[in-house]
């Protein structure tokens, strides 16, 4: 499979929801259009910013169409998916296989059980073999944190496996991949608090929460690192990092909405169980994002 050119700055879109859980599909248009307006390279639909893990089969087929056509050439789209068993991830991916999408985001399975390394290998090579199409780990399931080995592992047996996204905040595995992965082995960054560093790294760009709180000053970010110019890099790094600590939390999908919100997109609710933060979260989201000057 002939490898393709990702990179730069790939925000994880919110799925907008109303009061009944229902996906308000005409508001998609609107986030994307201000993302693309805001220099994004690419996005990536129904990963866990954007609630992937409850979208229904459906619904996850027809997001993915809207925010194709959204996106209207303009930049890349990454579809995500997070299921429990090959079966079903091979099922999603066979839904979109000719949507046009430029990649698959896949997590290990998310449930409490973890499968040995030669079945995770199977379980990216049936994927690969059923969709025939290119595939990032998303390494972010704690239970079923794939090593370094292991990912490098993958993206050497199975051709159509072209990256991965590495999240969690460790530093140290992150710089450990960088140097075990071939040079063109796609490594974005999910390191929220640390794009900056994660992009000297050598990382090709990233796929992170805090892109899609916070798209233009982010790709100003990147642009910067790319320039040379650190002296930005680390004002936008500081400014940045005070916005994710405002968000990051086990309500992150809600905290990125409250944050669009507060700069005009109709991002809507999150799904339930989860709810939109109270006042005092509220509070610090919008000191950083004036700090940012964006509202």
């Amino acid at each position: 499979m002939t490898k393709i050119n990702l990179c730069g700055v790939i925000p994880p879109v919110t799925t907008p929801f109303d009061a009944h859980g229902e996906i308000e599909y005409t508001s998609v248009k609107a986030q994307v259009d201000w993302l693309v307006d805001c220099g994004v390279s690419g996005i990536a639909v129904g990963g866990s910013t954007g609630e992937g893990h409850t979208l229904e089969a459906d619904e996850f087929r027809t997001l993915i169409k809207v925010a194709f056509e959204a996106a209207d050439g303009r930049i890349d789209v990454i579809a995500g998916i997070i299921t429990d068993s090959t079966r079903e991830s091979v099922r999603r991916g066979q839904m979109i296989q000719d949507s046009g999408i430029a990649a698959l985001q896949v997590t290990p399975v998310h449930y409490v059980f973890k499968p040995g390394d030669d079945d995770t290998v199977e379980h990216f090579r049936t994927l690969s073999s059923e969709t025939g199409m290119p595939i990032i780990i998303y390494n972010v399931i704690p239970w079923n944190y794939l090593s370094p080995e292991l990912l490098c592992r993958v993206m050497r047996e199975v051709p159509g496996v072209i990256g991965v996204k590495q999240s969690a905040g460790d530093m140290k595995l992150f710089a450990d991949l960088m140097i075990s992965a071939d040079p063109d082995d796609l490594i974005f960054s999910a390191v929220d608090g640390l794009l900056y560093a994660s992009y000297c790294l050598g990382a090709r760009g990233s796929i992170a929460a805090i892109l899609s709180a916070a798209p233009r000053p982010s790709v100003q970010l990147w642009n910067a690192v790319k320039a040379g110019d650190h002296a930005t890099a680390l004002d936008l790094h500081e400014k940045l990092l005070a916005l994710w600590n405002a968000i990051v939390g086990d309500n992150l999908p809600a905290t990125t909405k409250y944050s669009q919100i507060l700069q005009g997109i109709p991002a809507g609710l999150p799904r339930q169980p989860m709810s939109m933060p109270g006042e005092p979260q509220q509070a610090l989201i919008r000191n950083a994002l004036m700090g940012l000057s964006l509202i």
